[in-house]
């Protein structure tokens, strides 16, 4: 079952039935636009006298995610994948030319709530690209144009495929399968986080390589649609099976961080999903509680305090 069926049932309600009215009787068109991204651009390490350069940046970024299409199904308005991308400009070496590193975050809402769960949390610590004044972006899925296009699109799928996992077992599988190529594409350039490295896993290159390639973490993508679709969104109607199968992502994490411990992959999950667990199995039964923090600290020691107030609930 698509994405975009699967949203229509776990939306519907009055609100969602009152938007649809509202388009219908206006005939108005559906977007077609997918993300809503909103990107910050923290410039005070930059040493330039021309400044409006990252107003043009943060412009120029948002319309390429925001600004197309890039799924085949439907999204209203209201459906549209938030996130956030933070750039912190490090260094400009020469007029241009930016050395930064980038944050995304991506949220999803919970059904029957006003509450909004946190996906996606990743630090991409080492990107270099050019820009100028008026710079088109162009991309392509099979070849590598520039470093800009090729690291929002890659996000853009991941964002995407992340999203998708949370509703269908599995079904980012499309857009995992673009930002591999993205990856694979980029790599000719030499550019660094799409290459291979031994000395830096939090990349590019490893970000896909665990989520769509190994088979040590699909377990994990597994567990991305128990917590959502049969954990959290059934929260409110049924906590004592949500709660159940919150604990059974868990296991899956933590079963794919004993096969390979610390995989990149494990470290955006938790990254994601440490306090948000933390605060979701507070009113959790206490043999749930004790067993999830049992796994707890073995997949994520460095938040073991957080998780052993669990147990003094």
């Amino acid at each position: 079952m698509g994405r975009s069926l699967i949203n229509s049932l776990i939306f519907r309600g009055m609100k969602k039935l009152l938007f649809a009215i509202l388009f219908l009787g206006l005939g108005l068109r559906v977007s077609a636009q997918e993300l809503n991204f909103t990107v910050i651009i923290n410039s005070d390490r930059a040493r330039i006298q021309n400044t409006n350069i990252f107003d043009q940046m943060k412009t120029s970024f948002e319309q390429f995610l925001n600004g197309r299409s890039w799924t085949s199904d439907e999204f209203r308005p209201e459906e549209r994948i938030k996130g956030n991308l933070l750039i912190t400009i490090n260094e400009v070496p020469q007029v241009g030319i930016y050395s930064a590193t980038v944050q995304i975050q991506t949220v999803r809402p919970i059904y029957g709530t006003d509450y909004e769960s946190l996906v996606f949390n990743f630090a991409d610590r080492n990107w270099n690209f050019e820009f100028i004044e008026s710079q088109p972006l162009e991309f392509n899925r099979f070849t590598f144009l520039n470093n800009i296009s090729s690291l929002l699109a890659f996000y853009a799928n991941i964002a995407l495929g992340l999203d998708y996992d949370t509703f269908e077992n599995k079904g980012g599988d499309p857009f995992f399968a673009i930002a591999n190529d993205i990856v694979n594409n980029a790599q000719q350039s030499g550019r660094a986080g799409w290459v291979q490295s031994t000395s830096d896993r939090r990349n590019r290159y490893w970000l896909i390589n665990d989520i769509y390639t190994s088979s040590v973490f699909s377990s994990i993508r597994e567990a991305y649609y128990l917590y959502h679709r049969q954990g959290l969104d059934i929260l409110q109607i049924e906590p004592d099976q949500a709660y159940k199968n919150i604990l059974e992502a868990i296991k899956l994490v933590a079963n794919a961080n004993k096969t390979q411990p610390n995989g990149i992959f494990t470290i955006s999950f938790m990254d994601a999903k440490s306090d948000e667990i933390s605060n979701v199995l507070k009113n959790a039964p206490l043999e749930i509680r004790t067993e999830a923090v049992e796994l707890l600290l073995q997949v994520d020691p460095n938040n073991a305090r957080k998780y052993n107030e669990l147990l003094k609930s």
